[in-house]
């Protein structure tokens, strides 16, 4: 499966970000995703079947994790996005601070 056609899809890039730096459980990236456990496991899936996370077993949990050599060069797209998505949500906070704006 054609990696750039599995991640197109939102929900996948977003379990990638979640388990790019570590190891997540599915029950830790479904309690952080806004679908689902079913939802979840059926995207760990097409990312499991793509080989773009690894998956270690300990007794009945699953652990997954970004494979990041398997995407190639889609790492450093995902990597440059997120970024840019962080830096846009730091200049929308530090915008609301200067107009006395809170944002809890």
């Amino acid at each position: 499966m054609d990696a750039a056609k599995v991640i197109a899809e939102p929900r996948r890039q977003d379990l990638l970000r979640l388990c790019w730096d570590s190891e997540r459980s599915a029950g830790d990236l479904a309690a952080r995703s806004d679908v689902t456990f079913g939802a979840v496991s059926q995207h760990l899936k097409v990312l499991r079947d793509a080989g773009l996370v690894t998956v270690r077993k300990d007794g009945t949990r699953r652990y997954y994790r970004a494979n990041r050599t398997a995407l190639g060069p889609l790492a450093a797209y995902l990597e440059a996005k997120w970024e840019r998505q962080l830096d846009r949500l730091a200049g929308l906070a530090e915008a609301a601070e200067s107009e006395g704006r809170d944002l809890t």
